[in-house]
Protein backbone atom coordinates (compact mmCIF):
# COMPACT_ATOMS: atom_id res chain seq x y z
CA UNK A 1 0.00 0.00 0.00
CA UNK A 2 1.33 3.58 -0.89
CA UNK A 3 1.87 5.84 1.96
CA UNK A 4 -0.49 8.77 2.63
CA UNK A 5 1.35 11.20 1.45
CA UNK A 6 2.16 9.59 -1.92
CA UNK A 7 -2.06 8.15 -2.25
CA UNK A 8 -2.97 11.79 -1.89
CA UNK A 9 -0.38 12.69 -4.51
CA UNK A 10 -1.96 9.69 -6.99
CA UNK A 11 -5.41 10.43 -6.27
CA UNK A 12 -4.82 13.79 -7.31
CA UNK A 13 -3.12 13.40 -10.27
CA UNK A 14 -5.28 10.38 -11.29
CA UNK A 15 -8.69 13.25 -10.64
CA UNK A 16 -6.62 15.33 -13.05
CA UNK A 17 -6.87 13.03 -16.15
CA UNK A 18 -10.40 12.34 -15.22
CA UNK A 19 -11.00 15.49 -15.33
CA UNK A 20 -9.03 15.58 -18.76
CA UNK A 21 -10.76 12.56 -20.77
CA UNK A 22 -14.41 13.66 -19.04
CA UNK A 23 -13.90 17.17 -21.11
CA UNK A 24 -12.63 15.67 -24.20
CA UNK A 25 -15.55 12.59 -24.16
CA UNK A 26 -18.95 14.97 -23.89
CA UNK A 27 -17.38 17.48 -26.20
CA UNK A 28 -19.63 14.60 -28.81
CA UNK A 29 -22.94 15.92 -27.60
CA UNK A 30 -22.37 19.44 -28.50
CA UNK A 31 -19.86 18.58 -32.30
CA UNK A 32 -23.30 16.04 -33.31
CA UNK A 33 -25.53 18.82 -34.04
CA UNK A 34 -22.19 21.28 -34.96
CA UNK A 35 -20.79 18.96 -37.99
CA UNK A 36 -24.64 17.78 -38.93
CA UNK A 37 -24.66 21.58 -39.79
CA UNK A 38 -21.20 22.51 -40.85
CA UNK A 39 -20.64 19.49 -42.70
CA UNK A 40 -24.11 19.51 -44.61
CA UNK A 41 -24.82 16.02 -43.21
CA UNK A 42 -28.59 14.87 -44.03
CA UNK A 43 -29.43 12.69 -41.45
CA UNK A 44 -28.71 12.05 -37.79
CA UNK A 45 -27.92 8.48 -38.02
CA UNK A 46 -24.89 10.29 -40.06
CA UNK A 47 -24.42 13.17 -37.42
CA UNK A 48 -24.26 9.73 -34.74
CA UNK A 49 -21.09 8.62 -36.54
CA UNK A 50 -19.36 10.88 -34.15
CA UNK A 51 -20.23 8.79 -31.53
CA UNK A 52 -19.32 6.05 -33.66
CA UNK A 53 -15.70 6.86 -34.26
CA UNK A 54 -14.63 8.08 -30.98
CA UNK A 55 -15.84 4.99 -29.17
CA UNK A 56 -14.87 2.17 -31.75
CA UNK A 57 -11.28 3.59 -30.67
CA UNK A 58 -11.27 1.80 -27.56
CA UNK A 59 -12.84 -1.15 -29.05
CA UNK A 60 -9.32 -1.54 -31.39
CA UNK A 61 -6.74 -0.32 -29.18
CA UNK A 62 -8.02 -1.42 -25.81
CA UNK A 63 -5.84 -4.68 -26.09
CA UNK A 64 -2.65 -2.87 -28.15
CA UNK A 65 -3.18 -0.41 -25.00
CA UNK A 66 -2.45 -3.41 -22.37
CA UNK A 67 0.83 -4.31 -24.37
CA UNK A 68 2.11 -1.08 -24.39
CA UNK A 69 1.46 -1.08 -20.98
CA UNK A 70 3.54 -3.66 -20.16
CA UNK A 71 6.39 -1.96 -22.05
CA UNK A 72 5.71 1.62 -20.52
CA UNK A 73 4.26 1.12 -16.91
CA UNK A 74 0.97 3.11 -16.32
CA UNK A 75 2.86 6.54 -15.57
CA UNK A 76 4.28 6.90 -19.31
CA UNK A 77 1.44 4.77 -20.89
CA UNK A 78 -0.71 7.96 -19.43
CA UNK A 79 1.30 10.44 -20.87
CA UNK A 80 1.56 8.71 -24.11
CA UNK A 81 -1.94 8.94 -24.14
CA UNK A 82 -2.38 12.25 -23.54
CA UNK A 83 0.49 13.19 -26.38
CA UNK A 84 -2.00 11.18 -28.65
CA UNK A 85 -5.08 13.21 -28.04
CA UNK A 86 -3.28 15.97 -28.10
CA UNK A 87 -2.90 14.84 -32.17
CA UNK A 88 -5.91 14.17 -32.62
CA UNK A 89 -6.97 17.21 -31.49
CA UNK A 90 -4.50 18.90 -34.34
CA UNK A 91 -6.61 17.15 -36.87
CA UNK A 92 -9.35 19.29 -36.18
CA UNK A 93 -7.79 22.10 -38.11
CA UNK A 94 -7.10 20.91 -41.82
CA UNK A 95 -10.29 19.44 -40.86
CA UNK A 96 -12.13 22.05 -40.67
CA UNK A 97 -10.40 24.15 -43.47
CA UNK A 98 -11.44 21.57 -45.64
CA UNK A 99 -14.87 21.35 -44.12
CA UNK A 100 -14.21 17.27 -44.61
CA UNK A 101 -16.39 15.20 -42.29
CA UNK A 102 -14.02 11.87 -42.77
CA UNK A 103 -11.21 14.19 -41.43
CA UNK A 104 -13.08 15.16 -38.24
CA UNK A 105 -14.03 11.46 -37.48
CA UNK A 106 -10.42 10.59 -38.10
CA UNK A 107 -9.26 13.13 -35.67
CA UNK A 108 -12.24 11.54 -33.21
CA UNK A 109 -10.88 8.28 -33.62
CA UNK A 110 -7.19 9.29 -32.88
CA UNK A 111 -8.68 11.35 -29.69
CA UNK A 112 -9.98 7.88 -28.71
CA UNK A 113 -6.87 6.46 -29.33
CA UNK A 114 -5.14 8.18 -26.60
CA UNK A 115 -8.12 7.74 -24.41
CA UNK A 116 -8.32 3.68 -25.31
CA UNK A 117 -4.35 3.75 -23.51
CA UNK A 118 -5.36 6.56 -21.34
CA UNK A 119 -8.09 4.84 -19.60
CA UNK A 120 -6.46 1.22 -19.71
CA UNK A 121 -4.18 2.74 -17.26
CA UNK A 122 -5.93 4.90 -15.07
CA UNK A 123 -8.88 2.78 -14.32
CA UNK A 124 -7.12 -0.10 -13.05
CA UNK A 125 -4.48 2.54 -11.52
CA UNK A 126 -7.43 3.94 -9.17
CA UNK A 127 -8.98 0.33 -8.60
CA UNK A 128 -5.48 -1.28 -6.84
CA UNK A 129 -4.12 1.61 -5.14
CA UNK A 130 -6.43 0.67 -2.45
CA UNK A 131 -9.09 -1.80 -1.00
CA UNK A 132 -10.77 -2.94 -3.22
CA UNK A 133 -13.82 -2.98 -1.51
CA UNK A 134 -13.51 0.97 -1.65
CA UNK A 135 -12.89 0.90 -5.31
CA UNK A 136 -16.02 2.38 -6.41
CA UNK A 137 -15.89 5.58 -3.58
CA UNK A 138 -12.14 5.91 -5.47
CA UNK A 139 -13.70 5.74 -8.48
CA UNK A 140 -16.84 7.71 -7.74
CA UNK A 141 -14.71 10.72 -7.00
CA UNK A 142 -12.80 10.90 -10.31
CA UNK A 143 -16.26 10.37 -12.00
CA UNK A 144 -17.43 13.80 -10.23
CA UNK A 145 -13.87 15.30 -11.69
CA UNK A 146 -14.97 13.35 -15.22
CA UNK A 147 -18.69 14.57 -15.13
CA UNK A 148 -17.70 18.48 -14.05
CA UNK A 149 -15.55 18.16 -17.08
CA UNK A 150 -17.98 16.77 -19.35
CA UNK A 151 -20.82 19.19 -18.15
CA UNK A 152 -18.81 21.98 -18.72
CA UNK A 153 -17.09 21.04 -21.92
CA UNK A 154 -20.56 21.29 -24.07
CA UNK A 155 -21.14 24.57 -22.13
CA UNK A 156 -17.58 26.56 -23.42
CA UNK A 157 -17.62 24.58 -26.63
CA UNK A 158 -21.57 25.33 -27.45
CA UNK A 159 -21.00 29.10 -26.44
CA UNK A 160 -17.78 28.82 -29.05
CA UNK A 161 -19.02 26.82 -31.93
CA UNK A 162 -22.68 27.02 -31.61
CA UNK A 163 -23.57 30.63 -30.62
CA UNK A 164 -26.70 31.58 -32.49
CA UNK A 165 -27.42 28.00 -33.97
CA UNK A 166 -30.86 28.71 -35.18
CA UNK A 167 -30.07 31.69 -37.04
CA UNK A 168 -27.25 30.27 -38.24
CA UNK A 169 -29.39 27.59 -39.25
CA UNK A 170 -31.86 29.80 -40.80
CA UNK A 171 -29.26 31.90 -43.15
CA UNK A 172 -27.93 28.98 -44.56
CA UNK A 173 -31.13 27.75 -45.78
CA UNK A 174 -32.26 31.14 -47.47
CA UNK A 175 -28.80 31.32 -48.43
CA UNK A 176 -29.21 33.11 -52.30
CA UNK A 177 -26.79 31.44 -53.74
CA UNK A 178 -24.75 28.12 -53.32
CA UNK A 179 -21.42 30.00 -53.06
CA UNK A 180 -23.17 32.11 -50.37
CA UNK A 181 -24.02 28.79 -48.65
CA UNK A 182 -20.90 26.98 -48.96
CA UNK A 183 -19.10 30.56 -46.99
CA UNK A 184 -21.26 30.37 -44.34
CA UNK A 185 -20.44 26.86 -43.91
CA UNK A 186 -16.84 27.68 -44.27
CA UNK A 187 -16.95 30.10 -41.82
CA UNK A 188 -18.91 28.19 -39.46
CA UNK A 189 -16.47 25.29 -39.49
CA UNK A 190 -13.69 27.65 -38.89
CA UNK A 191 -14.82 27.97 -35.12
CA UNK A 192 -13.24 24.75 -33.95
CA UNK A 193 -9.63 25.73 -35.14
CA UNK A 194 -9.07 27.82 -31.75
CA UNK A 195 -10.47 25.97 -29.12
CA UNK A 196 -9.00 22.33 -30.33
CA UNK A 197 -5.71 24.21 -30.81
CA UNK A 198 -5.66 25.14 -27.12
CA UNK A 199 -6.71 22.11 -26.16
CA UNK A 200 -3.94 20.26 -28.41
CA UNK A 201 -1.18 22.41 -26.10
CA UNK A 202 -3.13 21.72 -22.98
CA UNK A 203 -2.94 17.79 -23.91
CA UNK A 204 0.82 17.75 -25.02
CA UNK A 205 1.82 20.36 -21.89
CA UNK A 206 -0.03 17.71 -19.67
CA UNK A 207 2.15 14.77 -21.60
CA UNK A 208 5.52 16.14 -20.37
CA UNK A 209 4.22 17.09 -17.12
CA UNK A 210 3.17 13.27 -15.91
CA UNK A 211 6.00 11.56 -18.08
CA UNK A 212 8.11 13.75 -15.79
CA UNK A 213 6.45 13.67 -12.42
CA UNK A 214 6.71 11.66 -9.63
CA UNK A 215 3.38 9.32 -10.09
CA UNK A 216 4.30 6.28 -8.32
CA UNK A 217 4.01 2.59 -10.39
CA UNK A 218 1.64 -0.13 -9.31
CA UNK A 219 2.01 -3.67 -9.68
CA UNK A 220 -0.81 -6.03 -9.94
CA UNK A 221 0.78 -9.43 -10.19
CA UNK A 222 0.13 -10.39 -6.64
CA UNK A 223 -3.48 -11.48 -6.73
CA UNK A 224 -3.40 -9.87 -3.58
CA UNK A 225 -7.62 -8.88 -2.64
CA UNK A 226 -8.60 -12.76 -3.81
CA UNK A 227 -7.13 -14.78 -1.28
CA UNK A 228 -6.91 -19.36 -0.70
CA UNK A 229 -8.05 -19.47 -4.60
CA UNK A 230 -6.09 -21.41 -7.68
CA UNK A 231 -3.85 -20.58 -10.02
CA UNK A 232 -6.06 -19.07 -12.80
CA UNK A 233 -4.15 -19.95 -16.51
CA UNK A 234 -6.23 -17.70 -19.02
CA UNK A 235 -8.47 -15.17 -18.67
CA UNK A 236 -11.11 -17.54 -20.17
CA UNK A 237 -11.18 -18.89 -16.74
CA UNK A 238 -13.06 -15.96 -15.15
CA UNK A 239 -16.71 -15.96 -16.66
CA UNK A 240 -17.35 -12.63 -14.54
CA UNK A 241 -15.21 -10.95 -16.63
CA UNK A 242 -16.65 -12.06 -19.79
CA UNK A 243 -19.95 -11.02 -18.45
CA UNK A 244 -18.56 -7.90 -16.84
CA UNK A 245 -17.32 -6.74 -20.38
CA UNK A 246 -20.92 -7.22 -21.97
CA UNK A 247 -22.09 -4.94 -18.94
CA UNK A 248 -19.85 -2.11 -19.24
CA UNK A 249 -20.58 -2.32 -23.33
CA UNK A 250 -24.58 -1.97 -22.35
CA UNK A 251 -23.69 0.72 -19.66
CA UNK A 252 -21.39 2.93 -21.83
CA UNK A 253 -24.31 2.42 -24.40
CA UNK A 254 -27.02 3.75 -22.11
CA UNK A 255 -24.43 6.29 -20.87
CA UNK A 256 -24.34 7.79 -24.19
CA UNK A 257 -27.43 8.03 -24.90
CA UNK A 258 -28.52 9.96 -22.16
CA UNK A 259 -25.42 12.51 -22.08
CA UNK A 260 -24.66 12.18 -26.34
CA UNK A 261 -28.33 11.32 -27.61
CA UNK A 262 -30.45 13.63 -26.36
CA UNK A 263 -29.57 16.43 -27.75
CA UNK A 264 -30.42 14.62 -31.10
CA UNK A 265 -33.57 13.51 -29.27
CA UNK A 266 -34.54 17.26 -28.38
CA UNK A 267 -34.04 18.07 -31.49
CA UNK A 268 -35.75 15.08 -33.25
CA UNK A 269 -39.13 16.60 -31.03
CA UNK A 270 -38.96 19.82 -31.95
CA UNK A 271 -36.87 22.07 -29.40
CA UNK A 272 -34.43 24.15 -31.15
CA UNK A 273 -30.87 23.53 -31.65
CA UNK A 274 -30.04 26.86 -29.06
CA UNK A 275 -31.66 24.68 -26.16
CA UNK A 276 -30.58 21.50 -27.33
CA UNK A 277 -26.52 22.03 -27.82
CA UNK A 278 -26.73 22.28 -23.89
CA UNK A 279 -28.82 19.45 -23.15
CA UNK A 280 -25.79 17.07 -22.62
CA UNK A 281 -24.82 19.46 -19.20
CA UNK A 282 -27.89 18.54 -17.60
CA UNK A 283 -27.32 15.10 -17.64
CA UNK A 284 -24.24 15.17 -16.55
CA UNK A 285 -24.92 17.28 -13.89
CA UNK A 286 -27.61 14.81 -12.75
CA UNK A 287 -24.56 12.17 -12.76
CA UNK A 288 -22.30 14.77 -10.36
CA UNK A 289 -24.82 14.49 -8.02
CA UNK A 290 -25.12 10.36 -7.79
CA UNK A 291 -21.14 10.36 -7.77
CA UNK A 292 -21.55 12.54 -4.70
CA UNK A 293 -23.54 9.80 -2.65
CA UNK A 294 -21.23 6.80 -3.73
CA UNK A 295 -18.49 8.66 -2.43
CA UNK A 296 -20.46 9.28 1.16
CA UNK A 297 -22.65 6.04 0.88
CA UNK A 298 -20.10 3.22 -0.31
CA UNK A 299 -18.84 1.13 1.21
CA UNK A 300 -19.94 2.32 4.91
CA UNK A 301 -23.77 1.98 3.88
CA UNK A 302 -23.88 0.06 0.78
CA UNK A 303 -21.99 -2.51 -1.38
CA UNK A 304 -20.70 -1.51 -4.74
CA UNK A 305 -22.86 -4.54 -5.61
CA UNK A 306 -26.21 -3.45 -4.42
CA UNK A 307 -25.06 0.38 -5.30
CA UNK A 308 -25.52 -0.79 -9.42
CA UNK A 309 -28.67 -2.72 -8.15
CA UNK A 310 -30.25 0.15 -7.36
CA UNK A 311 -28.68 2.16 -10.13
CA UNK A 312 -30.23 -0.48 -12.80
CA UNK A 313 -33.91 0.03 -11.06
CA UNK A 314 -33.64 3.50 -11.46
CA UNK A 315 -32.79 2.96 -15.22
CA UNK A 316 -35.53 1.24 -15.69
CA UNK A 317 -37.83 3.57 -13.87
CA UNK A 318 -36.71 6.46 -15.76
CA UNK A 319 -36.78 4.88 -19.33
CA UNK A 320 -40.31 3.85 -18.43
CA UNK A 321 -40.78 8.05 -17.89
CA UNK A 322 -39.16 8.82 -21.04
CA UNK A 323 -41.44 6.17 -23.21
CA UNK A 324 -44.54 7.33 -21.16
CA UNK A 325 -44.37 11.53 -22.09
CA UNK A 326 -43.14 14.07 -24.39
CA UNK A 327 -41.90 17.11 -24.61
CA UNK A 328 -39.69 18.73 -22.14
CA UNK A 329 -41.01 16.47 -19.84
CA UNK A 330 -39.34 13.54 -21.25
CA UNK A 331 -36.00 15.25 -21.72
CA UNK A 332 -35.88 16.17 -17.90
CA UNK A 333 -36.41 11.91 -17.42
CA UNK A 334 -33.43 11.22 -19.95
CA UNK A 335 -31.39 13.65 -17.74
CA UNK A 336 -32.11 11.71 -14.65
CA UNK A 337 -30.86 9.12 -16.68
CA UNK A 338 -27.37 10.42 -15.31
CA UNK A 339 -27.91 10.30 -11.70
CA UNK A 340 -29.25 6.26 -12.74
CA UNK A 341 -25.95 5.91 -14.07
CA UNK A 342 -23.20 7.80 -12.13
CA UNK A 343 -22.36 4.89 -10.05
CA UNK A 344 -22.51 1.69 -12.78
CA UNK A 345 -19.06 2.19 -14.18
CA UNK A 346 -17.67 2.77 -10.69
CA UNK A 347 -19.41 -0.37 -10.10
CA UNK A 348 -19.24 -2.57 -12.62
CA UNK A 349 -15.55 -1.76 -12.70
CA UNK A 350 -13.88 -3.70 -10.13
CA UNK A 351 -16.80 -5.84 -9.50
CA UNK A 352 -15.28 -7.37 -12.67
CA UNK A 353 -11.65 -6.86 -12.47
CA UNK A 354 -11.30 -8.34 -8.64
CA UNK A 355 -9.10 -11.21 -8.44
CA UNK A 356 -7.45 -11.21 -11.61
CA UNK A 357 -4.40 -10.67 -10.38
CA UNK A 358 -1.51 -11.25 -13.03
CA UNK A 359 -3.99 -10.46 -15.71
CA UNK A 360 -5.29 -7.29 -14.73
CA UNK A 361 -3.84 -4.94 -17.25
CA UNK A 362 -5.04 -7.42 -20.04
CA UNK A 363 -8.52 -7.54 -17.92
CA UNK A 364 -8.76 -3.99 -17.51
CA UNK A 365 -8.07 -3.84 -21.62
CA UNK A 366 -10.58 -6.08 -22.46
CA UNK A 367 -13.36 -4.27 -20.21
CA UNK A 368 -12.16 -0.65 -21.72
CA UNK A 369 -13.06 -3.07 -25.26
CA UNK A 370 -16.68 -2.56 -24.10
CA UNK A 371 -16.64 1.01 -24.16
CA UNK A 372 -17.11 0.51 -27.98
CA UNK A 373 -21.26 0.34 -26.65
CA UNK A 374 -20.96 3.72 -27.13
CA UNK A 375 -20.26 3.65 -30.89
CA UNK A 376 -22.89 0.92 -31.26
CA UNK A 377 -25.97 1.90 -29.82
CA UNK A 378 -26.65 5.46 -30.64
CA UNK A 379 -26.22 4.34 -34.80
CA UNK A 380 -29.25 1.78 -33.23
CA UNK A 381 -31.09 4.23 -31.86
CA UNK A 382 -30.43 6.53 -35.28
CA UNK A 383 -32.11 3.89 -37.22
CA UNK A 384 -35.02 2.52 -35.30
CA UNK A 385 -36.08 6.65 -34.69
CA UNK A 386 -36.59 6.65 -38.83
CA UNK A 387 -39.51 4.49 -37.92
CA UNK A 388 -40.95 4.90 -34.73
CA UNK A 389 -41.37 7.72 -32.75
CA UNK A 390 -38.38 9.37 -30.33
CA UNK A 391 -39.68 7.92 -26.82
CA UNK A 392 -40.37 4.28 -28.28
CA UNK A 393 -36.58 4.06 -29.83
CA UNK A 394 -35.22 5.75 -27.01
CA UNK A 395 -37.09 2.56 -24.51
CA UNK A 396 -36.80 -0.07 -26.82
CA UNK A 397 -32.70 0.53 -26.71
CA UNK A 398 -31.88 1.36 -22.77
CA UNK A 399 -34.45 -0.29 -20.65
CA UNK A 400 -33.10 -4.52 -21.80
CA UNK A 401 -29.55 -2.68 -21.16
CA UNK A 402 -30.75 -1.79 -17.84
CA UNK A 403 -32.50 -5.41 -17.32
CA UNK A 404 -28.98 -6.79 -17.95
CA UNK A 405 -26.61 -4.27 -15.45
CA UNK A 406 -29.59 -5.31 -12.97
CA UNK A 407 -28.78 -9.11 -13.53
CA UNK A 408 -24.86 -8.74 -13.13
CA UNK A 409 -25.56 -7.06 -9.98
CA UNK A 410 -27.67 -9.48 -8.62
CA UNK A 411 -26.33 -12.60 -10.11
CA UNK A 412 -23.27 -12.11 -13.27
CA UNK A 413 -20.60 -10.58 -10.80
CA UNK A 414 -20.50 -13.32 -8.75
CA UNK A 415 -20.16 -16.54 -11.66
CA UNK A 416 -17.22 -18.35 -11.45
CA UNK A 417 -15.95 -16.08 -8.81
CA UNK A 418 -14.22 -18.14 -5.86
CA UNK A 419 -13.74 -16.44 -2.63
CA UNK A 420 -11.76 -17.77 0.61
Amino acid sequence: MSSPKNYIYSITIIGILFFIFGFVTWLNGTLIPFLKLACDLQSDTEALLVTFAFYMAYFFLAIPSSFILGKTGYKKGMSLGLAIMGMGALLFIPAANTRNFSLFLTGLFVQGMGLALLQTASNPYISVIGPIESAAKRISIMGICNKVAGALSPLILGAIVLKGASEIEGKIAKASSPEMRVDLLNELAQRVVTPYSIMAAVLFLLAIMIWFSSLPEIEATADKYVEGRSEKKSLLQFPYLWLGVLCIFLYVGVEVMAGDVIGTYGKAIGISLDETKVFTSYTLWSMVVGYVIGIFAIPKYIKQQQALALSAIAGLLLSLGVFLTTGYTSIVFIALLGFANALMWPAIFPLAIEGLGKFTKFGAAILIMGIAGGAVLPLVYGWLVSSTTPPAAFFSIVAPCYAYILFFAWRGHAIGKQVS
